[in-house]
């Protein structure tokens, strides 16, 4: 079962507008080789939690298809890699460094979005 701060931040992030998704999903592309490609293995949940996730974000963001890949081209998918990324970092920020979980929520941190401290 996924926890209250997980969910609340897929539900939040989901109903964001397609231009600052994208912006959300460019700047992780930008973290990328700053660690992120590696945190974001870490940051991997049980199967079970993993499943629950994926399902929540799409379902989320399936009516929305059209309307991202309109705003530009992939931009569903890429919506939906961003979200899953920092959502596993929130989900499993207990296992995560304080370096992993800081570049995987980034991308949001920087939109303003509330996210819930790095748990040691």
């Amino acid at each position: 079962m996924l926890d209250t701060e997980t969910t609340r931040f897929v539900d939040a992030a989901t109903a964001l507008p397609a231009a600052v998704l994208e912006a959300a999903y460019e700047r992780q592309l930008d973290l990328w080789s700053e660690g992120g490609d590696a945190a974001s293995d870490a940051a991997g949940p049980s199967a079970s939690a993993n499943s629950e996730l994926d399902h929540r974000i799409r379902a989320a963001l399936l009516p929305r298809a059209d309307e991202l890949d309109e705003h530009v081209l992939g931009l569903h998918t890429g919506a939906r890699t961003v979200i899953s990324t920092a959502a596993r970092a929130i989900l499993t920020r207990r296992r995560l460094t304080a370096e992993q979980f800081t570049v995987l929520v980034t991308p949001f941190v920087e939109l303003g979005f509330d996210i819930p401290a790095h748990a040691d």
